[in-house]
Order: C-alpha cells, then sequence, then structure tokens
C-alpha cells in the first residue's frame, strides 16, 4: 500500500482541465491549512514510506517541506514526491538531494502538447509548461531523473500530434529518464470528455504505438504493457494501482493522509466532492460483484481478463458509480486480447485462456466472499 500524503490537499498552481480532483474543488473541498505534528503522528502510525502529494505540493514553505523530508530521511531512508514540476527552485533541488527524495513529474508533452494541463492564467501555460521541462532535464543533471505520468487524450495523442510526442521520448531518453507511467484520461466531465476524450480504438493504438517505440530506446520503459503481460502470467505483485481491486471506501493501494492528520482514501474515488475518512476495513464486495454480474449490466460476469483487471479502477467507474466496471473497460479488453496474442506467439500460456482458468477464478472469488472486510493496517 501506498502512503499519499496531502499536506493542502487538492489546491493547486494550476488548473488542469481534466483533472480527477476537480469534483472536490468545485465542491469547496479545498483544505489549505496542515497541521506538522498530526500528520508525523499520522505517518507514524502508517510506518512507510510516503509520498508528498497533492494538489501541487511544492506549494508548502521551504522549511515545512524540509521537515517532512527530514522526517522521511530518518524513517525510511527517503521519501518521494508528485509535482508538475512548475515550482522547482534551486531549494528545492538541495533539499531532494540532501534527504534522498525520489520526484515524479506530470507533464502530457513539450509546448502545445501539455496545453491541457493549464496555468490559472492561461497565458501563462506555456511558460509553465517550459518552466516544467527544464526542471525535468535539471533534475537530470543535478539530481536523478524523474519519473513521469503522461496522461493521453486529443491534445496530445491524436494521430497528427503521435510523431513529436515519439520525438519527445526519444529526448527524455537522451536525458537519462527510465519510466513513462502512461493514462488514459479520467473523463468526470462530458464536455471535457468530448473535447479531449480518445476513443477506445485510438487509444490502444497509441498505447500500442509507444511499446513498439520501446524497443528503439536506450532505458526509458512504459510500465504499462510491461505489468498487463505480467497480469496475463499470473503475476500480479507490484502492479500499480489500478489493477488491486480497490474497495473504493478503504482503498487498498493507495492510503492517504490529509494535512490534519485524517485517514483519507485515493483521490481518484472522490466523485461527489466529498474526502471520506478512510475505512477500518478493505471491503471485496465490489470485486465480487463485479464476478457476478453481466457485462450488460455494467459487472464483468464472464470476461477471461478479469483475474487480471478486476473491474479496474473504481474511480473509473462507468456513470462514475464504483458499482460499475471501469468505463475503459473496451480499451483494457483490446489490450489485454493483443498481449495474449503475443505471449502466445512467445511460447506462454496466459492465465487468460488456460484451461483451469474458470476454477481459479471462483477460488479467488470464493477467498474474496469469505473474507469481504479485511482490517485495515
Amino acid at each position: 500500500m501506498g502512503v499519499e500524503l496531502r499536506p493542502f490537499g487538492v489546491a493547486c498552481n494550476l488548473s488542469c482541465r481534466y483533472c480527477y480532483q476537480n469534483p472536490m474543488r468545485e465542491a469547496g473541498n479545498l483544505r489549505q491549512q496542515h497541521d506538522m505534528a498530526r500528520m508525523k503522528a499520522a505517518l507514524d502510525k502508517a510506518g512507510e514510506p510516503f509520498t508528498l502529494f497533492g494538489g501541487e505540493p511544492l506549494l508548502m514553505r521551504v522549511a515545512d517541506l524540509e521537515e517532512l523530508f527530514a522526517y522521511g530521511h530518518a524513517r525510511h531512508g527517503g521519501s518521494s514526491v508528485q509535482t508538475n514540476g512548475v515550482l522547482i527552485t534551486d531549494a528545492h533541488i538541495d533539499l531532494f538531494r540532501r534527504y534522498r527524495v525520489n520526484v515524479g513529474v506530470s507533464i502530457d508533452g513539450p509546448g502545445a502538447l501539455n496545453d491541457a494541463r493549464l496555468d490559472r492564467k492561461a497565458s501563462k501555460t506555456r511558460a509553465s509548461t517550459a518552466a516544467a521541462e527544464a526542471n525535468i532535464a535539471r533534475l537530470c543533471r543535478e539530481h536523478q531523473p524523474p519519473g513521469l505520468i503522461v496522461t493521453l487524450h486529443r491534445g496530445n495523442a491524436a494521430a497528427a500530434h503521435l510523431p513529436a510526442m515519439m520525438a519527445w521520448m526519444r529526448s527524455l531518453d537522451a536525458l537519462g529518464i527510465r519510466s513513462v507511467r502512461l493514462h488514459v484520461l479520467e473523463v468526470d466531465d462530458p464536455a471535457v470528455g468530448a473535447d479531449l476524450a480518445l476513443s477506445a480504438r485510438e487509444n490502444v493504438a497509441v498505447i500500442l504505438a509507444f511499446a513498439e517505440l520501446q524497443a528503439d530506446l536506450t532505458q526509458l520503459r512504459f510500465d504499462l504493457v510491461d505489468e498487463m503481460k505480467k497480469l496475463l502470467l499470473g503475476n500480479d505483485r507490484q502492479t500499480t494501482c489500478v489493477w488491486n481491486a480497490c474497495d473504493p471506501y478503504a482503498t487498498r493501494a493507495v492510503r492517504g493522509i490529509e494535512g490534519n492528520g485524517q485517514s483519507s482514501n485515493c483521490g481518484r474515488t472522490n466523485k461527489d466532492g466529498v474526502d471520506y475518512v478512510q475505512a477500518d476495513r478493505h471491503g471485496h464486495e465490489r470485486t465480487v460483484a463485479l464476478w457476478h454480474t453481466p457485462q450488460a449490466e455494467g459487472g464483468c460476469g464472464g470476461c477471461r481478463f478479469f483475474l487480471m483487471c478486476k473491474g479496474q479502477c473504481p474511480g473509473t467507474a462507468i456513470d462514475g458509480d464504483w458499482r460499475n466496471r471501469s468505463e475503459q473497460c473496451d480499451i483494457w479488453m483490446h489490450l489485454f486480447a493483443v498481449l495474449e496474442n503475443q505471449l502466445l506467439r512467445d511460447g506462454a500460456t496466459p492465465l487468460s485462456i488456460d484451461p483451469l482458468r474458470g476454477e481459479r477464478e471462483a477460488a479467488a472469488v470464493a477467498r474474496w466472499a469469505a473474507t469481504a472486510s479485511v482490517e485495515v493496517g
């Protein structure tokens, strides 16, 4: 389980059009204050390394950042931070080096390809993007290469933009970037979806194009396709959050800690604008129900990729209702099918077509049903 520390809640210096935290902002739930003692007490209780998260965590005063990074270094040998990269200064670089902070940067591309990640003043968006690009290069030179999160949408991954994106990935590889996590656009606002969302076919084609590009790169890797292949082979250890059969009220993959020390869930589940306190038990009710529910009614019944996908992230559920499977189901189903064929050509037997798949599914669902609630922590 990852621990995300959010001192300022969802407060941010940018106003990205598609941000999954926008329902919280629209509801007015922008926590601005933080209590250092309460945050540290909650981190002590969690007992795990943490990632400083937001919103934008670098809105914190440098002195407060140092206190948290020093805490992380003393307790765990280091910590992490996920940032949009715009606000990084000399002081931040110094803290990252001294306290062994791993840095992740969320950016969708160079120049105009990042325009969906709006600055609060639209006229400053390109300047903010340029600052983030410069800071990525600086991290590579002066600290260590950051991991990147890139969300795919019409503004950066439509066919006309792909050559520029591929060239950018090659330049990142030359800089020393080793990891890029590809995200499919999460649509909470229908107007944003109509403007920015790629079709399922387009998403599949783009993700496979990046996977093909990987063979030509020296060190940069796109972990999404590699993870899906591992899942097809029955290895779901150390996969990223979306494959972890999360309970929306006690998210298994992410434990949040707010600025007042409150325990919370992964922010992707806050579709009604409420930052719920994390329940004290993980439940498997969603996963079990999805297995029993026909696909025509929003479930996963009969899908041969169920053990790999588990209905995917509840934050992307159809109609924003966590009881349904992911609205991105067509994308994952098509990708799993393509990768299934690749593994077959390589002489492997994917779990999805294993003669014992049905028995294994039934056994897994029986275990989940028998342990419908598991105490957190």
